[in-house]
């Protein structure tokens, strides 16, 4: 029996992040989807996806409001939600918090460490 690849789900629109997300997720064996719109985004989450990745500044899906239906939603608030901002909006990282983000990052630090993220997401059974 063929293991099926875990799901990766994201909302982003920088493409340069939809490139490197792209990359590290093929290396640990993840599916990824981007989504570009709420509607997408819940029903997307529907599907139970191993990890959800947030561009915090992609205002097309209003990514705290996101957060926070997610996180209100019994069956889907245990799906892990990262978030990533640029290092100066410190009061988004704040509310992102507070609203349930699993983990806020840094731009730089997101780029980074995702292998490490993925692979860690990848094996989560």
């Amino acid at each position: 029996m063929q293991k099926q690849a875990r799901k990766l789900l994201a909302a982003v629109g920088d493409l340069f992040f939809t490139i490197k997300i792209t990359d590290a997720a093929k290396k640990a064996g993840m599916q990824v989807e981007f989504v570009k719109t709420e509607k997408d985004l819940l029903e997307k989450a529907k599907e139970m996806p191993a990890l959800i990745v947030m561009d915090l500044n992609f205002q097309a899906v209003q990514p705290l409001k996101m957060i926070a239906r997610l996180k209100s939603t019994p069956e889907l608030k245990q799906i892990s939600v990262i978030g990533y901002l640029s290092q100066v909006q410190g009061e988004l990282k704040q509310k992102a918090h507070e609203t349930g983000c699993d983990m806020v990052l840094a731009r730089s630090a997101f780029s980074q460490n995702l292998p490490q993220i993925l692979k860690r997401h990848a094996s989560v059974a």
